[in-house]
């Protein structure tokens, strides 16, 4: 009778299997896999070595609480000569003396999270079990069998490996990219992604259903979305505000990187981090959905609807002065920032796979929660409204009207005449380089297409819209080259008459600092014009100075200024509307690399910026991050007031200790400039060998 067989060691070869797997930077002490790939684990027994036919080896892989074969969250699997298809499977690799290397294997529809690996060695009657460790199953994009799937290496590595990007933001004729540090592999990140998925509602309702479900990157999606908000009371991340009072939390504007909002979500007990707007919660879910290994980017809407009658139509009322008379929910943002993430969708007809819509940020109930999505982009540009997941909510988005009503003396409302505005230059970083791709054609037929119609009669969506070719009058606003913060500068209301008779109108300019939900502030800038003559086929340009002694005390941290112009024509009462954003440009932050950048070995960064306000500036705070190469945030506060267009400088040192392409970022805060960022793209060379 063969003596028991016994396991003195073993090793999981987290390094080997990381490299493998790439995920390498966040394996750590712990094996990271991907679903329906190999992994080689390394077993040495003691006494003697393991004999083909009279030694039997199996395995249990559990994950989540209450792990069951049916629910797919247990699987009880022997050592074969073949890999196994449909489910897991280990096969001896080698065998040397007295170690043994075995390939194990899931299914690329298993469940994503943390296993517990347990192997259970017999001879004869007799056996043992050992608990070999834990891991973590990701999903696998590089795999043609998983449902997140990506086909091209080069957006693979942007849109699941790298841990840095831009995001866009401004207006839609100044479009500005902010850098981001989404840092899905840096430290703790995995794990608290895991945590969240632990600790949401729909776990905690039912365990088992739960995580019998998280082979679905659909539904891990529609659970990130919601648990990036908190105002289902679900201990979700981030609490929104947009009302420019930040003094007890953290301003949206100053974040750089999801990893410290994920740090501080987790250090406090999963109370949310104060505050977030559109472009940090949509941040956030992107980390969460790259790091669990589904292929996600950030993409920006400009002039995008926020339709909560869902009537299609956002109705806005402004006075004779331009001002708005009163508040419509219905509300047009300058810009609004949701997720894409990469997936099949088996649950929908063929022809929706590919980009899903994500939308975390807290603004209408999906089946009584506050998430949005996923969504397939096709069916929004299709029009196929009552498909999965609220896509008649970002079908708004992109394709609402906006309808003008001037609310006169009387009472009575004239509609104004305009051209179609929502749902301008949808952007996104471009892969592997740092220029925006527009997408919008993704979400949309081109306007006035016969394939835009046929979208719009089958949503039901009647448009008014006018073309821009229409006959009479037409009015725009243009803007001098130059809207610096601390300078003053020239708004244009260029009016066109394209009729052959001369017309005599009342021109109004207004202009009010504003956020970029759309809500305005005080007035900065005005002129009224009552006797406008126009020749026939003739074009005028009536210019309105803006200066900073009118705007510096009210702009918002979105910088922004907001001017509307009314044309009304006395002859036949009708009123034209403008609107344009202006977006007040920051100072650049310049970035130096001092000397040269190599794998763990010290680098000084030198980083300044130009005052450009004719008053000082307070409370100055530069904070520097990159993934790869600060290890974390490096903070530095300025002793000293920086007088006006006096230089803030300081050096920062780190030691990188990743080679490769990564991005130096960089937020400036004071008193009076905020939010302020800049980048640099670093190379590290490899440390020699």
């Amino acid at each position: 009778m063969a003596e028991d067989l016994v396991l003195e060691t073993w090793d999981l070869q987290s390094e080997h299997n990381g490299r493998e797997h790439r995920t390498a930077e966040m394996c750590g002490q712990q094996l990271v896999v991907r679903r329906g790939q190999p992994f080689t684990i390394t077993l040495r027994f003691s006494g003697r070595a393991y004999e083909d036919g009279v030694d039997k080896l199996a395995f249990n892989v559990e994950t989540g609480p209450c792990p069951i074969e049916t629910s797919g969250t247990r699987s009880h699997f022997a050592m074969t000569d073949f890999p196994e298809e449909s489910g897991w499977s280990a096969v001896m690799q080698q065998q040397d003396e007295d170690s043994l290397a075995v390939s194990l294997c899931s299914p690329t529809s298993a469940r994503v999270g943390r296993y517990t690996l347990t192997l259970e060695a017999s001879t004869g009657y007799q056996g043992s079990s050992y608990l070999l460790g834990d891991f973590v199953l990701l999903f696998n994009p590089w795999h043609p069998e998983d449902t997140v799937f990506l086909r091209d290496e080069d957006e693979r590595h942007e849109y699941v490996l790298s841990q840095q990007g831009l995001i866009y933001q401004g207006t839609r004729d100044y479009i500005t990219p902010t850098p981001w540090n989404f840092g899905q592999f840096e430290d703790e990140i995995l794990s608290i992604c895991l945590k969240l998925l632990d600790i949401n509602p729909k776990f905690l309702r039912d365990q088992n259903k739960d995580c019998s479900r998280r082979n679905d990157p659909a539904y891990i999606g529609r659970v990130v979305s919601a648990m990036v908000n908190c105002n289902d009371e679900d201990r979700g991340v981030l609490a929104g505000r947009w009302d420019n009072h930040y003094e007890d939390g953290m301003s949206p504007m100053a974040w750089i990187g999801s990893v410290d909002i994920l740090k501080r979500w987790n250090n406090f007990g999963c109370q949310p981090v104060k505050y977030g707007q559109c472009w940090v919660f949509a941040a956030v879910a992107c980390t969460v959905m790259r790091c669990l290994g589904v292929p996600s980017r950030v993409v920006t809407n400009y002039n995008s609807a926020h339709d909560t009658n869902g009537n299609l139509v956002i109705d806005r009322y402004l006075n004779e002065t331009g001002e708005e008379d009163r508040r419509s929910r219905d509300m047009i943002w300058n810009f609004h920032c949701w997720v894409e993430s990469w997936m099949a969708r088996p649950d929908l007809a063929p022809g929706y796979d590919g980009w899903q819509a994500l939308d975390p940020t807290p603004q209408e109930k999906s089946e009584g929660v506050f998430c949005c999505g996923p969504a397939p982009v096709r069916a929004i540009k299709e029009g196929d409204l009552h498909l999965k997941y609220d896509i008649p909510f970002i079908f708004a988005e992109v394709n609402a009207d906006v309808v003008y009503w001037v609310v006169q003396r009387d009472g009575s409302q004239k509609k104004s005449i305009h051209s179609s505005v929502v749902g301008k230059n949808i952007s996104t970083k471009s892969v592997g380089r740092d220029s925006r791709e527009d997408i919008t054609h993704t979400y949309k037929y081109p306007e006035g297409s016969e394939k835009e119609r046929e979208v719009f009669a089958k949503a039901e969506h009647e448009t008014s819209s006018l073309r821009e070719e229409d006959e009479g009058l037409h009015l725009k606003i243009k803007v001098s080259e130059g809207a610096n913060n601390g300078c003053d500068f020239d708004v244009f209301a260029v009016v066109t008459n394209t009729t052959d008779t001369e017309r005599g109108c009342r021109l109004m300019l207004c202009a009010r600092t504003a956020s970029y939900s759309g809500a305005v502030g005080p007035q900065c800038g005005m002129k009224d014009l009552l006797n406008l003559a126009l020749e026939p086929r003739a074009e005028k340009s009536v210019p309105l100075r803006i200066l900073y002694e009118k705007y510096g005390g009210s702009l918002t941290q979105d910088n922004l200024i907001k001017v509307v112009a009314l044309l009304t024509e006395y002859q036949t009462g009708d009123v034209i509307v403008a609107v344009r954003d202006v977006y007040i440009k920051n100072p650049e932050i310049k970035i130096r690399i001092l000397g040269e950048p190599m794998q763990n070995r010290k680098l000084v960064a030198e980083v300044s910026l130009v005052n450009p306000l004719a008053e000082p500036l307070h409370n100055c705070v530069f904070v520097v991050e990159g993934a790869g190469l600060t290890n974390g945030q490096r903070i530095k506060e300025l002793e000293e007031p920086v007088e006006p267009q006096e230089e803030a400088k300081f050096r920062v040192d780190f030691v990188p200790p990743q080679a490769g392409l990564h991005k130096l970022m960089v937020d400036f805060e004071s008193n009076k400039l905020t939010g302020v960022k800049g980048y640099r793209n670093v190379i590290i060379a490899p440390q020699p060998k």
